[in-house]
């Protein structure tokens, strides 16, 4: 990783590049620190404190910390993602866009221009919920058209400039542009909740020198034992083998080369665990803001297995079902995903064009019914492997009353994310090593 670093800040190119990103990523902690007009953020982060606990833990977090003090960016890159969920979606039912999608070039720079808008409209919606409903709670300087007006054009703004941020990222910068912008919120909290633990566990006052250092080991395992399994999945994956068959072409026989399908383990990365705990989130965020109270009737209970810190928790074990939910989204998104991403059909029918086959297995249907079952085991692997990853922090925050904002989820985001880009920096200065070889 370091080597890749140093070896792309030789190459003039990949250097402007990553000052590019890097400078990007400072504007963005700027505008994190910035509050937004006309709200109150320290009564917003103790309204969040009393109110909600650690159930947004996750969503502050990718938001780096401008949720809970509500600054210029506290919607954060999320309108973004849901828009992308949203029109993946409407890809698939709306025909139009379907057809757009297979035109190519053109036709995603029109999807991509329509998820701009989409976007848009869905941080001035989230935006106007949360600044009225931060009126009448006495939390804004003054609750009157032109200031709610200030403070939801600031907040919209806000989500839109980090869309734009993330999409020179990926045109100028290093690439990944939506997904740098995630890590860098991550990792920016990732320090004082590190601190936290400790302070927590380890230099809390009358623990035992050994239990002290006992904590220390366990939280750095832990940690680590998470890290590997991410890069295990993202990096585990399942060869299929094909043969070409040989054939005449004018006077020369060829074909009979021997390749492969290389089938990731996690196919659909961390899309799963980011869509589960989107949509787990809206209806919590809308019972939060309606005053609902957890074990208050069916809502009540509702709202007690949205929150995040009951799930685990032996004296709230009832709450626990929020958790198995979350496990069943996560699953269920990994199938889905894969299958609007990999068609198996359409792999064996161009395998079948360019004479390829799987050893033992006839060309057409039958290689495509392999090929699904294979991806259905390999799913199930990889989507239990991102539960596990994802469940661990819930656990030890249930069981042990640990309180980070960096859970598993944030921990697949950037790791998936550092490989991502660690892969396509070498892949441009493979690039520029061809380009420079054919010149000389």
């Amino acid at each position: 990783m370091l080597t890749t670093l140093k070896n792309a800040f030789k190459i003039k190119e990949l250097r402007q590049k990553l000052l590019f990103t890097l400078g990007m990523l400072v504007v963005i902690r700027i505008g994190s620190a910035l509050p937004a007009p006309g709200i109150n953020g320290e009564f917003i982060q103790k309204w969040f404190q009393e109110n909600i606990g650690d159930s947004f833990s996750f969503f502050d977090a990718i938001t780096g910390g401008s949720f809970s003090s509500m600054a210029v960016l506290a919607l954060g890159i999320n309108p973004y993602i849901t828009s992308s969920i949203i029109m993946q979606l409407m890809t698939i039912a709306i025909p139009k866009l379907e057809e757009m999608q297979n035109e190519g070039e053109d036709g995603r720079k029109k999807i991509a221009s329509i998820t701009r808008y989409v976007t848009v409209a869905l941080a001035l919606i989230q935006s106007v919920g949360m600044v009225i409903s931060f009126g009448y709670q006495g939390y804004l300087d003054s609750f009157n058209a032109m200031n709610v007006c200030i403070a939801v054009a600031g907040l919209t703004a806000g989500s839109a400039f980090l869309m734009w941020v993330g999409e020179r990222i990926t045109e100028k910068g290093i690439g990944n542009g939506i997904s740098i912008v995630l890590v860098i919120n991550i990792v920016s909290r990732m320090p004082q909740d590190i601190a936290g633990l400790f302070e927590q566990f380890v230099f809390k006052d009358g623990v035992a020198p050994a239990m002290a250092v006992l904590s220390a080991l366990i939280i750095v395992a832990v940690i680590i034992a998470v890290i590997v399994l991410v890069v295990l999945l993202n990096s585990a994956i399942r060869k299929i083998p094909v043969q070409y068959a040989k054939k005449m072409q004018g006077r020369k026989m060829v074909g009979g080369q021997t390749s492969n399908i290389p089938l990731r383990v996690n196919t659909a990365g961390v899309i799963p665990v980011i869509f589960a705990s989107s949509l787990m989130q809206l209806p919590l965020v809308i019972c939060t803001f309606l005053g609902v109270q957890p074990g208050s009737g069916f809502w009540g209970y509702v709202y007690g297995c949205l929150r995040t810190e009951y799930w685990c928790k032996p004296s709230e074990i009832k709450y626990s079902v929020g958790l198995l939910l979350y496990v069943v989204l996560i699953v269920f998104f990994a199938y889905f995903y894969t299958s609007i991403t990999f068609n198996p059909m359409m792999v064996a029918d161009n395998m079948k064009k360019q004479g390829g086959f799987i050893p033992g297995i006839r060309p057409g249907k039958p290689t495509s019914d392999y090929l699904n079952k294979v991806l259905n085991y390999i799913i199930f692997i990889g989507a239990i492997g991102l539960t596990i990853v994802a469940v661990i922090p819930y656990v030890f925050q249930g069981i042990f009353g640990a309180k980070v904002s960096f859970g598993g989820t944030s921990l697949i985001i950037v790791v998936s994310v550092v490989l991502e880009t660690l892969k396509q920096a070498e892949s441009l200065m493979l690039v520029r090593n061809y380009k420079g070889f054919l010149q000389d």
